[in-house]
């Protein structure tokens, strides 16, 4: 196996999905905190008050609010991020358990509500900045990188509400003085970052409503990640002068696309998907500069951005150190009907009839990671991170308290076999960190049931449970892997 003596073996978490703790400490709210529990069947729902008191909800994405509505906090519903797993207060614990199974790093996201609980604020709240210092202090305990994502849809409620979100140029200035703020607290303790995660979401989930969605949407969507984008590189421009050894990077949803046929209309739209998806954000943050093919994307939807020359500079002077992304499966694309789909990962594509399929519409493609892998080096030459990959799935805890997963240690060994291919064809990958390497709530459905880590966490999906953390089989095998750096991955676990 090609796995270098440093390679960063680890785990991925979120603070909206696991911390809990949600109006503790003085912390602020987010969208998240007003967001219903869900299932694979059920869209998660945002519960609103009026200002007549009348109260409703509507879909999980928060579209279609009513003009005047606040995110509420309502009775009779089930908030499944209020507590989550409550690593607020099991945080100790938690990272004693990833320091057994060997972690070199951490991926964790700082609450910008726990920072700045409105998002407005000139000064920080400093219980919020006390606790990740604790926490960053613990895992230097045990010499475990953090990975820290600065924003992980975690945006302060009041600013969503009050300044219009991502569609204010404002926003920019709000993110600045938080990372500022915790660019100068954590200096000493945190030298890799990530500006926001999964940046290209916002015009990924755009291909879920099709036709649907407007020029308008379409027209707020490319603002917002335009915004962003001068965020993330006014971000990378100040970390620098903080501490030059700052690795910043960006966060891509990835997704490998492969056409259905071989249709020249299907090579095409694959094409196009992967230039809109993939490479938009992608080029913008590791470039600097918009691709040619972003005229083609604006113009068919009439878009006109906001961008001034002073933009376009921050673009230039604040491209990223390195790519970091997720990969969970691929997607088919295809210009002709189709009656089977797939609806994993919100991608909602063809069902590839040459994969097998999660109880959650996920494909599992190791193949297609090494095909993202390839791809994207040999477009940007940067140091890549695997941030997010793994397989959820129902757990049964046996009467001994033993957890058999060998569907989720199949699939990882499966993609830690196909990296490793990657970095014998010339890519420069640095790290590993699977997603939900401890249950957590999960952000699409909301359910506990959809899990993911080799640390069981007893909660079931209405709330009820002990918190009591168990290790599953997959726990020794990964303290295996990373234990061989990689080249023990048929470990047999009784």
């Amino acid at each position: 196996m090609s796995f270098s003596s440093n390679f960063y073996w680890g785990g991925a978490t979120a603070a909206n999905q696991c911390e809990g703790a949600y109006n503790t400490d003085g912390r602020g709210l987010a969208r998240t905190d007003v967001t219903t529990a869900g299932s694979y069947n059920k869209m998660r729902t945002v519960t609103y008050k009026m200002p007549d008191g009348t109260t409703g909800e509507v879909n999980g994405f928060g579209f279609d609010m009513p003009e005047g509505a606040k995110g509420a906090i309502l009775d009779g519903y089930y908030y499944p991020n209020h507590e989550s797993i409550d690593f607020y207060h099991h945080y100790k614990e938690d990272i004693a358990l990833f320091a057994e199974m060997g972690f070199k790093m951490f991926r964790m996201s700082i609450s910008w509500s726990r920072i700045f609980p409105n998002g407005d604020e000139e000064k920080p709240n400093q219980k919020g900045l006390d606790f990740y210092r604790s926490v960053f202090e613990e895992l230097r305990k045990y010499n475990i990188e953090p990975l820290v994502t600065i924003s992980h849809f975690d945006t302060p409620l009041y600013l969503e509400e009050n300044y219009n979100g991502w569609n204010n140029r404002k926003m920019i200035d709000f993110y600045v003085h938080y990372v500022e703020t915790i660019f100068n607290e954590y200096k000493d303790l945190v030298k890799y970052w990530l500006t926001f995660n999964e940046i290209n979401n916002t015009v990924m989930f755009l291909d879920m409503f099709g036709s649907k969605a407007s020029d308008k949407v379409y027209q707020e969507a490319y603002q917002q990640l335009h915004y962003q984008y001068v965020a993330s590189a006014k971000a990378v421009k100040i970390g620098h002068k903080i501490n030059s050894e700052f690795m910043i990077g960006c966060m891509i949803c990835g997704i490998t696309n492969y056409p259905m046929t071989c249709d020249p209309k299907d090579v095409m739209l694959t094409r196009y998907k992967w230039e809109q998806g993939i490479f938009y954000s992608g080029d913008v943050q590791c470039k600097g500069k918009y691709p040619t093919f972003a005229k083609r994307l604006w113009n068919e939807h009439n878009v006109k951005l906001d961008i001034t020359d002073e933009d376009l500079n921050d673009l230039k002077e604040g491209t990223v150190d390195m790519y970091t992304f997720s990969y969970y499966s691929s997607s088919i694309v295809t210009t002709h009907k189709v009656e089977n789909n797939a609806s994993g990962n919100f991608s909602m594509g063809t069902k590839n009839p040459y994969l097998k399929y999660s109880d959650w519409g996920w494909s599992t493609d190791a193949l297609g990671l090494r095909y993202y892998l390839e791809t994207i080096y040999d477009r940007y030459e940067l140091p890549l991170m695997v941030v997010e990959n793994g397989l959820g799935a129902v757990d049964k805890v046996e009467e001994d308290g033993s957890i058999h997963d060998p569907y989720r240690i199949e699939y990882m060994k499966e993609h830690i076999k196909e990296m490793s291919k990657a970095i014998d064809n010339g890519v420069d990958l640095i790290a590993y960190t699977t997603w939900g390497c401890i249950d957590l709530v999960s952000a699409g459905t909301g359910q506990m049931s959809k899990r993911y880590g080799f640390i069981y966490v007893d909660k079931d999906d209405e709330g009820k449970g002990s918190l009591k953390r168990l290790k599953k089989d997959s726990f020794y095998w990964y303290k295996q892997v990373i234990e061989s750096n990689g080249e023990n991955l048929e470990m047999e676990v009784k």
